[in-house]
């Protein structure tokens, strides 16, 4: 609904039967009608009604002020509760959007000037002016000390207001949950994913594997909402079309063609019941979908779990302002990133090798971002993330990347569930004792572990260096815990001195720290400051390329070859490895 005139200008509109009033209000751009708010009135009369003489003739028994204070709709009671009043009681319950046209700076004596933007105190002719307006009644002799100015206790407006207030819950602003705490299943349900496979399989393959459990499960698979901004065939989701169906009001209005396909269940079937929300490429929309599904605890006091699926370079880019709506809402959910790494997606080139998404929902309060690399990490973070949204009611998002290279996953070695979740853990020790001090700690998160491990050995077989691999899957959480931990200890000098997660199990460790990415160095940089002398970072800065995988990561620096180099090059900083012998090691590594 758009509330654009006033009362006052009902006069001249029923007088409009030409319809040359109506003609010349379409015609004005805004820029005309700022001027207008910002000049007397003589200035209207003669650049918008002077235009035609019919129009002029209409408005002479008005005078200058009288044409001045012809008001925009936004700023009549009356048509705003017209519009209100429509929009509850002939609405039929649809979302209804009043569009109010105002004047910046209304009631404050320099309307349309752009000046309210730095405004800090009024004039007394702009009080009075403002006074007059509102019909505020406050005399002239007190107005230069603005008092503050309570209608009479029996007055309409107080009674309103303790009315509305009354209605709405009280005077202060609270939300009250009403979601039951959700069952979640055990870790043990995702079996498939803690076994490991011998197999080729992608981390989005694990997730699509955790995905399908959680939909079977009979304590919360309806709560599930999988959301796909995108074709949901790009990240192996389509078994979910025929296995829950896709949501459509209107039900199946057409033949798919790959109906073919009905008898394995991997058909496109649209039905009225469907679980999957296919958004497509809005974006927009997928995050709307997102942001209501993720917040239906508290509207609704109902538990949906929305799991919004989209090309992990393009979900911050075009929809991060969505993101903060949502998590200023404080919506709950998971956000994945599919096809996810800077040299994992390749042959795409610089549209779609994302190596940032992690830096961005790291931004965000209330996200929780991690980089899982084995497909049992993605396992113990989706369990986490629903025990702590759905059964420990904290609000809050959960953003993981997803690639989608095929390689063998190991089971998952006891005790690491703790490490997973705070952000690291030591995955591979040394197969060597240090020899004379030449060790170092490789941190590796996602597909480039697979590299850090290739690293790791290369130091052993052909250098003597013991290098123990560690998985990183959230310096967001390391970085998180350590500055809780530097703010605490600024607060309690005299206590006890809390040590950060990631300084207990680094802090005892001999040597350089390679921090091995595949996305830009500033991921791992989260942590550096807390080794200010051991550290060295490597990533994909840089836009991305069309190549080979191989290519890329040798490109970019971060093949396992490049990471043995600069573990020997840290070493040798520090004299434990020489000099002399680099010379040969680069042709060794084949890096010449």
């Amino acid at each position: 609904l758009k509330v654009i005139w006033g009362s006052d200008w009902d006069p001249l509109l029923s007088a409009d039967t030409d319809g040359l009033l109506a003609a010349r209000m379409e015609e004005s751009v805004d820029g005309e009608y700022q001027k207008y708010s910002a000049s007397p009135g003589s200035y209207m009369r003669k650049h918008f009604f002077g235009k035609h003489p019919q129009l002029l003739e209409r408005v002479e028994k008005l005078n200058d002020a009288q044409l001045l204070a012809l008001r925009r709709g936004g700023h009549d009671p009356l048509k705003v509760f017209a519009a209100y009043h429509w929009a509850v009681t002939r609405a039929n319950g649809r979302p209804t959007a009043i569009l109010a046209k105002t004047v910046k700076g209304w009631a404050t004596g320099f309307e349309g000037k752009n000046q309210s933007h730095y405004q800090k105190r009024f004039k007394d002719d702009e009080l009075r002016a403002l006074r007059d307006r509102l019909q505020i009644p406050i005399p002239d002799d007190r107005l230069s000390d603005a008092p503050y100015y309570r209608p009479a206790e029996s007055s309409d407006e107080l009674a309103y207001l303790r009315e509305r207030r009354r209605a709405l819950g009280g005077h202060l602003p609270r939300r009250t949950v009403r979601a039951p705490k959700e069952e979640i299943p055990p870790l043990s349900s995702f079996d498939g994913n803690l076994r490991g496979t011998l197999k080729g399989a992608s981390t989005a393959a694990a997730f699509n594997q955790v995905l399908g459990k959680l939909l079977m499960d009979t304590r919360i698979g309806r709560r599930i909402v999988p959301i796909l901004s995108d074709e949901g065939r790009s990240f192996g989701l389509d078994p979910l079309f025929g296995a829950v169906g896709i949501y459509s009001p209107a039900g199946q209005r057409y033949e798919p063609v790959d109906s073919w396909m009905a008898p394995m269940k991997m058909h496109y079937r649209e039905s009225k019941d469907g679980q999957v929300l296919e958004e497509g490429a809005n974006r927009p929309g997928a995050i709307a979908s997102f942001v209501a599904a993720g917040t239906s605890y508290a509207t609704h006091g109902l538990n949906t779990i929305p799991m919004y699926v989209s090309w992990s370079n393009l979900i911050y880019p075009r929809v991060g302002e969505l993101i903060w709506a949502a998590a200023q809402s404080r919506a709950k959910g998971f956000l994945l990133g599919g096809c996810a790494g800077r040299t994992t997606l390749s042959g795409e080139g610089v549209a779609y090798q994302d190596g940032q998404s992690i830096l961005h929902f790291s931004t965000v309060p209330s996200c929780r971002v991690y980089d899982a690399g084995w497909a049992y990490e993605v396992a113990v973070i989706v369990r986490d993330g629903l025990r702590r949204m759905y059964q420990e009611q904290e609000d809050c998002l959960y953003y993981l990347t997803l690639y989608n290279e095929n390689y063998p996953h190991p089971a998952m070695p006891d005790g690491v569930e703790e490490g997973i979740l705070k952000g690291l853990y030591r995955f591979m020790p040394s197969p060597l004792k240090a020899r004379e001090g030449a060790e170092v700690q490789l941190l590796g998160s996602g597909t480039i572990l697979l590299e850090v491990l290739r690293a790791q050995q290369i130091l052993a077989d052909k250098f003597g260096v013991a290098a123990t691999v560690w998985s990183a899957t959230s310096y967001g959480e390391l970085r998180r815990d350590a500055l809780d931990c530097e703010a605490w200890n600024l607060q309690h000098p005299q206590a006890p001195q809390r040590v950060p997660y990631v300084v207990s199990l680094l802090g005892a460790t001999a040597g350089p720290i390679i921090a091995v990415t595949d996305f830009v160095r500033s991921v791992p940089e989260m942590i550096s400051r807390w080794f200010p002398d051991r550290f060295l970072p490597l990533g994909t800065d840089g836009f991305g390329l069309s190549d080979m995988r191989s290519v890329l990561r040798r490109h970019f620096g971060v093949d396992a070859e490049s990471i043995a180099w600069a573990s020997l090059v840290k070493l040798s900083g520090i004299g434990k490895f020489s000099p002399q012998g680099l010379k040969t090691v680069r042709e060794e590594l084949g890096l010449e």
